[in-house]
């Protein structure tokens, strides 16, 4: 419409009025004392005078309307009189003066916003043409005189220059008119001609005037072109990620029921797929054992040269992976010995004989809690606190023969708790073969009723954060939509998972907390984007600008999510535990992706119809109007009332009453700030980076498998007796020499004491050297060596069981020793399992440098084996794969520094959860390896909008920055960080190693992403770059701008009014 005030202070920079006085042109500025008068201009076709408009004048002009006011005094002609009531308005087509000079300078700041929208100077001059075209033609022809200025005339209007592009010339109304920084408007239309050129020269060039009439002028010389500037293709970029958005969200606010028909259908179709091809993972060993280790190979060359079916002694459980066995521990009350309990133990061990199923037991023992006589050589026992028996089954790999073993280790079990209440002197303690791996499974019965009650939470919670009193404006119903979107995108991606023949295991009780911690970030995300929508558009405009608004950050996290977790199950992972986790957390994430976006964004679009007509959020009826309210009681009107509407109407931003934000806005963010308040907070963050570096430096691998079963299962009490009473020595290691070997000559002999030595040794080569010297018998030569080995020694009853251990070959008449086995046996303290694993590491690059090529193996070794390197490799590449994406994505992104504080934070929320969860005893296994996963994405969801918002923020200070940022996202972050934390208390009451080690990592995950996001940034922030001076200098050089006063000075036709 048109303005009523005829000099009012510019709001767009860089273009100032020029008025025309008998001297020569002039600026007018504001607060000039000694300017006395405006000077105007006015002509008719014909003939132009020149005058002096006074001060008094034009204080009395400025205060009548346009369309109204008088004209100016004249030299030598007529007093202009006022127009009279009723008198015509100005010819149609004809716009005012004041509506004409805002296109003009609309046009003129959407041309100098032209390289900042990423747009080469030449669309400048382009789009300044088409300002040219309403300045110079207007509704009137081309060339004519004045024809594109209101009722006929001409103007003269000053254009600071944008660099690189400087007009030199235009001719308006027939008068040719020097136009320094024409460019930027570019030509002034077809009414005159335009001299425009490339120029690089600096802001504020002076250009020469052309003469009157001709529209010529002085060309500059050309400068070199300028490249795209990198902060160009940043902003190009983001702007075609916003607009990718916003067309999703046309599209969806369009096509509600489509989206939100699609993933329900998908969703039933995979739910009822999953429950039929629903099958538990039966091999553990396949899942936590590195699926590619130095020792599965030891033991397939250990299986060939001494076959199961051959190994009957008794240590035939420390050299060979069991099938079907029922071990039992006995222990004896505190304070007595266990071997004066024989009867106890006979019957027992009787007991277990009796049970009849056509399988052979082979029996071994051992003591627990032994103590030794005092000085004697041969080491006799003087008392034991435990003893263990195994009972080992023939199975001959036979399926019918294995579920025999299995029904037999059944009732093995139910025997021991049978015998315990018989025996009340003894403890028993039972673990069969299948004990580990149902005791496994028994995590995910455990924890069932508890997720339930955290998906009850975690409703609970985003209900109520996502509610206000008002009740036109409040979202409850979609805090609880978000919450099941998420839920349906992972019964989906669990229905794809078991079509693809994946067998079910407890680790990936893991993944409904791993994807609802980043499924609510996408929701509560879009409710601040839809708080932040301007709430007199359209509906379907406000879902279009909150997708524009939150897309391109969502869906840069979530391609973090996919390419960390994409990385987990690569080939590098030798895991199967955690490649099959991170497959369907990849799944899970690309589901939830699209499920936000499709079903919960639909859910959105009808929540916004709802408030649009002005339905209650709960209760979906019409509000009542103020006057109906007013009639009824206080309790009605709590319930009904919008909340606004004994508020002004026209208020900026009526969500800003959400607690949350309120909170934030009112009292957080100027504590935060509070310079007293940043010391404390440096001490706080350097107390919490000393424990996170002392935890660093004691980090311990988890290849204990007891770190993944039920904490009360009949398992980890056999392991922790066992620990407890028999780590004073390490498992029976197998010493396998798999090539020929001169035995008797004495420097073999010597090489094998060499590498036995510190070791308990059970040696068929030691008993067979103590053999010949007892009997007083020379074998120097391998003839001799072997023939009384085989005639002799082996016939003996008590070395008949080194027969197994040695491997025969005969050549001919002669025969030689291909391949033998010895028993090692370590000393070791309560570490036992550490300690084995440094023997491992000693042993094997011996065999390599030794002339003597042998391996050493026994079944632990399997899941020993290099298990600190295979489960830390998984967050490794994950973690090089972010930096990597965020170091080459530093020139793609908002700001480069936006990169480098997302980079140091992530770094120190991941080191602070690695360190703490040291300190709290967690040992890195696959739980915890997935939960530092988790964390890198986890830091990035909710530190990245925070950080890429303060980078841009253009207030003066950090201050205000960081508190634009928190105030625009604290609210999202706050509402799921409190919603996920909420949701794992459940875990803690499972009774189960493998969920209390997920709550413990879990739980610091969201503690330290909640400081860094609330305490550690917000202060740090305020120290470091970015700087904002230079938008403080911005802010200054507009403020200044727009105190200088546009004055456009306007010739016209006697018959019509003139505006100043």
């Amino acid at each position: 419409m048109c303005m009523h005030t005829h000099v009012r202070t510019h709001l767009y920079p860089r273009v100032h009025a020029r008025t025309q006085s008998p001297r020569g042109a002039s600026w007018i500025r504001p607060g000039e004392a000694r300017t006395p008068a405006l000077w105007y201009r006015e002509a008719s076709p014909f003939s132009s005078v020149s005058g002096q408009l006074s001060p008094g004048r034009a204080a009395a002009l400025c205060s009548v309307p346009a369309h109204s006011c008088p004209a100016p005094r004249t030299k030598g002609g007529p007093q202009p009189r006022l127009p009279a009531p009723g008198q015509r308005s100005p010819p149609p087509g004809h716009m005012c003066a004041s509506r004409w000079t805002e296109q003009i300078a609309a046009a003129t700041d959407w041309a100098e916003a032209g390289p900042e929208r990423g747009l080469h100077s030449r669309s400048a001059l382009r789009r300044g043409g088409e300002a040219g075209a309403i300045k110079g033609e207007g509704v009137g022809g081309a060339g004519r005189p004045g024809a594109g200025l209101p009722w006929g005339g001409a103007t003269r209007v000053r254009l600071s220059p944008w660099p690189g592009l400087v007009g030199r010339s235009a001719q308006i109304g027939g008068r040719g008119v020097g136009v320094p920084g024409a460019g930027s408007l570019g030509a002034l239309g077809a009414a005159g001609r335009v001299g425009a050129a490339w120029s690089g020269a600096a802001r504020g060039a002076r250009v020469s005037r052309g003469r009157a009439g001709s529209g010529a002028g002085t060309r500059a010389r050309p400068g070199r072109p300028r490249g795209p500037h990198p902060r160009m293709l940043r902003q190009a970029l983001r702007g075609g990620l916003r607009a990718c958005g916003r067309g999703l969200g046309v599209c969806v606010g369009r096509h509600p029921v489509l989206f939100l028909t699609v993933p329900a259908v998908l969703t039933i179709t995979c739910g009822l797929s999953a429950l039929r091809r629903f099958q538990p993972e039966g091999d553990l060993e396949r899942l936590v054992a590195p699926s590619h280790s130095l020792a599965k190979i030891e033991r397939s060359l250990a299986g060939s040269l001494f076959p199961l079916d051959q190994s009957k002694s008794q240590l035939y459980s420390d050299l060979h992976t069991p099938g079907r066995y029922g071990r039992v521990i006995l222990l004896s009350p505190p304070g007595d010995n266990v071997l004066l309990q024989a009867e106890g133990i006979l019957q027992t061990h009787r007991a277990v004989l009796e049970m009849k199923d056509g399988r052979s037991s082979f029996i071994g023992h051992q003591l627990g809690g032994v103590v030794e006589v005092p000085n004697t050589k041969d080491q006799r026992v003087k008392s034991a606190r435990a003893i263990q028996i195994t009972y080992y089954l023939q199975t001959y790999g036979s399926a019918t023969q294995d579920l025999v073993g299995e029904k037999w280790e059944n009732e093995f079990c139910k025997l021991m708790r049978k015998l315990q209440e018989k025996h009340q002197d003894l403890q028993l303690y039972p673990l069969a073969s299948f004990s580990l791996w149902r005791d496994f499974h028994k995590t995910s019965v455990l924890a069932r009723s508890k997720v339930l009650v955290s998906l009850v939470l975690i409703l609970a919670t985003a209900t109520l954060s996502s509610s206000m009193k008002d009740c036109l404006r409040s979202k409850p119903f979609l805090g609880l939509l978000g919450v099941l979107t998420v839920c349906i995108s992972l019964i989906t991606a669990a229905g794809i998972f078991f079509i693809t023949d994946g067998k079910y295991n407890s680790t990936l009780l893991g993944i409904p907390f791993f994807a609802m911690g980043h499924g609510t970030k996408g929701v509560f995300e879009l409710l601040s984007g839809w708080r932040r929508t301007k709430e007199n558009l359209p509906f379907k405009d406000r879902v279009a600008d909150a997708y524009s608004d939150v897309m391109v950050t969502y869906t840069m996290t979530s391609s973090l999510y996919f390419i960390t977790f994409g990385m987990g199950a690569s080939p590098f992972t030798n895991i199967e535990a955690v490649k099959v986790f991170c497959q369907n957390m990849c799944v899970s994430i690309l589901l939830n992706y699209f499920y936000i976006f499709s079903f919960f964004g639909s859910c959105l679009v009808f929540a916004g119809q709802l408030e649009q007509n002005r339905y209650h959020s709960i209760f979906c009826c019409k509000i009542p109007s103020a006057e109906y309210l007013d009639r009824k009681p206080v309790w009605f009107q709590a319930v009904m009332s919008d909340g606004h509407q004994q508020a002004s109407h026209h208020e900026a931003d009526p969500y800003q009453h959400h607690f949350i934000q309120h909170f934030l806005r009112e009292h957080y963010n100027e504590w935060i700030t509070n310079i007293y308040v940043k010391p404390f907070v440096v001490i706080l963050y350097l107390i919490y980076a000393s424990f996170s570096f002392m935890g660093c430096l004691q980090i311990s691998d988890g290849a204990n498998i007891i770190n993944l079963l039920a904490s009360d299962s009949p398992s980890v009490s056999y392991a922790m007796v066992q620990q407890k009473y028999f780590s004073n020595y390490s498992p029976v290691i197998g010493f396998y020499v798999y090539e020929p070997l001169e035995y008797w000559n004495s420097s073999v002999q010597e090489d094998l004491r060499r590498l036995c030595s510190g070791f308990t040794t059970v040696s068929w080569v030691d008993q067979y050297y103590q053999f010949l010297k007892t009997s007083n018998i020379s074998a120097s030569n391998k003839s001799d060596f072997i023939s009384i080995l085989q005639s002799s020694f082996l016939k003996k009853p008590e070395f008949q069981h080194f027969r197994n251990d040695i491997i025969f070959s005969k050549a001919g008449d002669e025969n030689s020793i291909i391949a033998s086995r010895l028993y090692l046996v370590a000393r070791t303290s309560r570490d036992k399992q550490k300690e084995v694993i440094e023997v491992l590491e000693k042993l094997r690059p011996l065999s390599l440098s030794k002339s003597i090529r042998f391996i050493v193996f026994n079944p632990s070794f399997v899941f020993m084996d290099h298990y600190s390197l295979s489960v830390t490799v998984p967050v490794l590449i994950a973690g090089f794969g972010v930096l990597l994406v965020l170091i080459l994505t530093f020139f793609l992104v908002i700001h480069p520094l936006g990169n480098f504080w997302l980079i140091l934070s992530i770094t120190s929320i991941e080191l602070g959860v690695l360190g703490l969860m040291t300190l709290w005893n967690v040992d890195m296994d696959c739980i915890s390896i997935l939960c530092l996963i988790y964390t890198l994405n986890f830091a990035i969801d909710h530190c990245a909008p925070l950080l890429y918002t303060f980078v841009l923020a253009t207030e003066h200070t950090r201050t205000q920055c960081i508190k634009s940022s928190l105030q625009e996202h604290g609210t999202a972050i706050l509402q799921n960080i409190t919603s996920f934390l909420i949701g794992l208390v459940p875990l803690f009451f499972v009774p189960s190693n493998l969920t209390f080690t997920l709550f413990k990592c879990l739980l610091l995950t969201g503690g330290c992403t909640l400081l860094h996001c609330f305490v550690i940034l917000p202060v740090f922030l305020t120290f470091f770059p970015p700087s904002k001076k230079h938008h403080k200098k911005k802010k200054r050089a507009k403020r200044k701008e727009r105190e200088e006063i546009e004055c456009i000075e306007i010739q016209e036709n006697p018959d019509h009014v003139t505006t100043v």
